[in-house]
């Protein structure tokens, strides 16, 4: 019995570990801070999903009504363009909608996700907890990626940023809750563009769980586990709060090319190139 009991919690162990703290235990992240997508940030998400043969969901929930239609003709082109044919269109307004098998049926079939951006307080007044959310998670448990922009990189969070229904420039309002496909993260988007660097230094400094991940235009964080690397043309910003005071600010930058440990909170340093230089 003795030898049972030590194997069980040897197994237990072992689960605990191979768990992911803040990011997916299984599938990808395509957090993108909205602005020109660069085909090599398309590639990466459509290759993600599996190439030729992925099977997209598009979700513009976030979108005003009037303005979906353009947004769904430019998206899915591009989507296209980086070889997925196989897209299929998601929205709905109404929670009880979201919560029937027949209209998350096409998930259960995808290999991605894409949220468009707009306002993400739609997407949590249609989706959170429903069986469209649950289902949003099965397909990252199955190796699946999840990828949005803009307010379609917001949901992605645990803790919803700029959700207030009054406007965007609230930061915390009355909507908090993201859909939570990283934990205890709240993410930025349109960082340098518009401006918003110290925005979430309150934010974090308040909420001291947080891990706050600002993300400016045209730039990408792609999360699998517990580790990210960014992609695209300018800067991800930083915010932890255990780092507020320290020098030489209250955030730190991120260029392409660099990765970061979620749940340490640490850079991972770039490996230095071998040497070329034949010996004697």
């Amino acid at each position: 019995m003795k030898n049972i009991f030590f194997i069980a919690c040897m197994l237990s162990a072992l689960v605990a570990q191979a768990q992911s703290k803040v990011g997916p235990d299984k599938g990808s992240l395509v957090i993108v801070g909205g602005g020109e997508i660069g085909p090599e940030i398309w590639a990466e998400f459509v290759k993600l999903a599996g190439g030729s043969k992925a099977r997209i969901i598009y979700v513009p929930t976030a979108q005003e009504d009037s303005t979906i239609a353009r947004s769904q003709l430019r998206t899915i082109r591009k989507l296209r363009d980086a070889g997925a044919a196989d897209v299929t269109v998601l929205h709905t307004r109404d929670p009880k909608v979201a919560n029937t098998p027949a209209f998350t049926a096409p998930i259960r079939q995808a290999t991605g996700v894409w949220f468009e951006g707009g306002r993400q307080w739609r997407i949590a007044d249609a989706f959170l907890n429903t069986l469209t959310h649950r289902e949003f998670n099965a397909l990252l448990a199955r190796g699946g990626v999840i990828g949005g922009t803009s307010a379609g990189a917001t949901i992605i969070g645990s803790f919803l940023v700029r959700g207030d229904t009054k406007g965007n420039t609230i930061l915390v309002g009355d909507h908090v809750e993201g859909l939570g496909f990283v934990r205890n993260v709240a993410i930025d988007q349109h960082l340098l563009k518009r401006n918003r660097q110290f925005d979430l230094v309150e934010v974090v400094r308040t909420r001291p769980e947080l891990l706050g991940i600002g993300i400016d235009e045209s730039t990408a964080v792609i999360v699998s586990r517990d580790t990210f690397r960014v992609e695209g043309r300018s800067y991800v910003a930083i915010y932890d709060p255990a780092r507020l005071t320290a020098s030489p600010g209250p955030f730190f930058y991120l260029q392409a090319g660099q990765r970061f440990n979620l749940a340490e909170r640490q850079v991972i340093p770039v490996p230095k190139p071998v040497s070329s230089t034949a010996s004697n």
